[in-house]
């Protein structure tokens, strides 16, 4: 489950920062002018206006990818087969036997603070996260079995709450902040924290399905995007692109290796294919706790930092088919692109070693 955080995107370096982070908080545009007043510390007058161009060269390669991906989104807008998403009826909150072991914020509708140390596990800590980790990748890929065209993402989420319970394990989801339902099912253009409701999924639909569960004290946390009936190529595409790059951001991990490194593996693999990353929604550490520090960008970033040895976090990127501007429904989760064009997400928990990463919710 992504964690609920915005991510501020990092400035231009020591030496243009100070002229230009005041601009603006969005990505540039290639070659957009940005007419500004420079301040008076500059010594230059205010009498005077200039044009900043932000850009950057583009190779032959990049530039027919470029009009490609235009010409793609007119004609995915023109064909698009389903309606937009809407929210269906919402049912009430599943049970969960008294005998079941509950994380700390059970009970309480506030959204946890994001804690600030890092998930590090001696040998029986890491038994526990794969543990943990792989009854979620067994769940997870029931739910996938279920998808279809005319199933509800209720009826998901009530087969994925039965299956948590029946291992003697909790739905981390359910109450975390209030949330309702034990599994997040995000449809289409939604990017995630999709709340499971009476809307039957259609066919061409795509779906992420994010579960996490908490066994034995330790929560283990992964999603993937499944294809419903007939999906058209370019979604498919989507999805498959979106898989590669979680795939070549774990590939980048190890002990002593920079976090930065899987925003910028991420970010150079969706580039390639015209893809947008989510910058909003971000991995974070894993384990006894919920959502902790690190919190992993998945797009070019300066963050500082290096991975650990025994360290647990999760990679979970969001690429979208146009913008990666976003609107969140007044539930407070439903999360989705502000264009409607489709969105896709993968997600692993891993675990840091000193010559790689294991993946933990990798299915068997």
């Amino acid at each position: 489950m992504a964690g609920h955080v915005a991510v501020v995107v990092p400035g231009l370096g020591s030496a243009s920062s100070s002229l230009l982070g005041a601009i603006t908080e969005k990505p540039f545009l290639v070659g957009r002018p940005l007419r500004i007043s420079l301040p008076a510390a500059t010594g230059m007058s205010t009498k005077h206006r200039c044009n900043i161009i932000v850009s950057r060269r583009l190779s032959g390669l990049e530039e027919a990818l470029r009009i490609r991906r235009l010409r793609e989104l007119q004609s995915v807008t023109k064909e698009r087969k389903n309606s937009a998403l809407r929210r269906g009826k919402v049912s009430g909150r599943l049970s969960v036997p008294d005998h079941i072991l509950k994380p700390p914020y059970v009970g309480s509708n506030q959204l946890p603070e994001l804690s600030s140390e890092y998930q590090i596990h001696d040998e029986e800590g890491v038994s526990r996260m794969r543990t943990s980790c792989e009854l979620a990748a067994r769940v997870l890929d029931f739910a996938g079995t279920m998808v279809r065209p005319s199933i509800t993402t209720n009826e998901i989420d009530k087969a994925v709450h039965k299956m948590i319970i029946d291992a003697g394990a909790y739905p981390s989801p359910l109450g975390y902040g209030g949330f309702p339902k034990s599994v997040c099912t995000s449809v289409n253009e939604c990017m995630c924290h999709g709340i499971p409701d009476s809307r039957q999924l259609q066919d061409g639909d795509i779906i992420n399905i994010d579960v996490t569960v908490y066994l034995n004290g330790y929560h283990g946390d992964t999603s993937k995007t499944f294809l419903c009936g007939e999906v058209n190529e370019r979604t498919k595409r989507l999805v498959k692109v979106t898989e590669e790059c979680l795939e070549r951001a774990i590939a980048v991990c190890k002990d002593g290796a920079s976090f930065r490194k899987i925003g910028k593996r991420i970010s150079e693999t969706a580039e390639r294919y015209g893809y947008g990353v989510v910058e909003r929604f971000a991995g974070h550490g894993v384990g006894t706790v919920f959502h902790s520090e690190p919190i992993i960008m998945h797009h070019r970033n300066d963050k500082s930092g290096s991975m650990l040895e025994g360290q647990t976090f999760t990679i979970e990127p969001i690429l979208t088919m146009g913008t990666i501007e976003c609107v969140t429904w007044d539930d407070g989760w439903t999360t989705l692109t502000a264009d409607g064009l489709p969105a896709a997400q993968f997600e692993h928990t891993i675990l840091i070693t000193r010559t790689g990463a294991e993946i933990l919710t990798k299915s068997r």
